[in-house]
């Protein structure tokens, strides 16, 4: 048998993704992103909240030296960790409510 084209793998890899996307969300299945999301909030706000800096500073310098060996510029690395901090310094969650997932049989709700 013949192999594939580039377009049609293509094109049916995208049909599979769709598709493991809408079961996801009828499933209400968070995806890797969501939990790492909510993880990092956890931790960070729970350092502060403790009053932990130390701590907070080593597991900044620790993330930003797996950013760097990624390829990610040092320095803009530390500003967007700090940026994080300064959001997540509240300890009230930083993310918005997924209206979907709440009512995932309205009509009136855009995927």
């Amino acid at each position: 048998m013949p192999r594939k084209s580039d377009e049609i793998r293509n094109r049916e890899q995208r049909e599979r993704q769709q598709k493991l996307r809408e079961a996801d969300r009828k499933a209400k299945r968070p995806d890797r992103d969501d939990v790492a999301r909510t993880a990092l909030f956890m931790a960070i706000s729970s350092m502060v909240a403790r009053g932990a800096t130390d701590a907070l500073e080593e597991f900044q310098d620790r993330v930003v030296r797996m950013l760097v060996e990624q390829g990610f510029d040092e320095h803009a690395s530390d500003v967007v960790f700090e940026e994080l901090v300064a959001k997540y310094r509240t300890g009230q969650s930083p993310f918005r409510r997924k209206v979907h997932l709440l009512h995932p049989d309205d009509p009136d709700q855009e995927a």
